[in-house]
């Protein structure tokens, strides 16, 4: 009886090795539309993938320092979009975009990227004051304002989240409460509920993949 609960927990032990072994590390999709080209690569005609990719960009931060696709080159980011005196979902917005600065700021690889969009209001002034009531500091969370036509544009066709204006809505203009994860080459891998924990919980995980995954690709 004992030689058979000991040939039981060593199969058992053997199994839990081989399943473990087979698990195969999670990739992280491609969001948006793509399409797929064909190229010469050594004499040889063969078929890439083209993935959506948030174009160059221009803005002004908190700092009155322009802030374009070149300051997040190489970098995984964060993105939102928000308004200072937003009355309904923002505050929650916040308090889960804090918890991800707390753990990553003094990770030179992250940036996260929150764009007003209520630039008449938000004026770099009035972004640094917020920006300092929360406690941030450095570079690593960067808070832009500009033209809002611009930031409605890049959140509704590349960022694939809602940001427009809506005079029925509190505070006159209807935004999404979403968290967008874009690589180092600007392609989202990711769009999160941000004001739910659980969600950003998932999303610092796949942070953590992104991070792998370049560390992986520089190497």
């Amino acid at each position: 009886m004992k030689r058979n609960i000991v040939q039981c927990l060593s199969l058992i032990f053997l199994l839990n090795i081989v399943l473990g072994c087979s698990q195969v590390p999670k990739e992280l999709p491609y969001l948006g539309n793509k399409e797929t080209v064909e190229k010469m690569i050594d004499g040889k005609m063969v078929v890439d993938t083209i993935y959506h990719k948030i174009p160059d960009f221009e803005f002004i931060s908190q700092d009155s320092v322009k802030i374009t696709q070149e300051f997040v080159k190489g970098k995984i980011y964060i993105a939102d979009f928000f308004f200072t005196t937003c009355p309904t979902i923002c505050p929650k917005m916040k308090t889960q975009m804090l918890r991800i600065y707390e753990k990553y700021k003094d990770n030179p690889n992250i940036i996260l990227l929150s764009h007003s969009i209520d630039p008449r209001h938000d004026t770099p002034a009035v972004l640094k004051e917020f920006r300092s009531n929360l406690g941030i500091k450095g570079n690593a969370w960067q808070m832009v304002t500009g033209d809002k036509a611009k930031i409605f544009e890049i959140g509704q066709k590349s960022y694939m989240v809602s940001a427009a204006d809506d005079p029925t809505q509190p505070g006159g203009v209807v935004h999404s409460g979403a968290f967008i994860l874009v690589d180092k080459n600007r392609h989202i891998r990711g769009i999160y509920d941000g004001t739910v924990p659980a969600k950003v919980d998932n999303l610092m995980e796949d942070m953590e993949i992104l991070l792998n995954e370049s560390s992986s690709n520089n190497k």
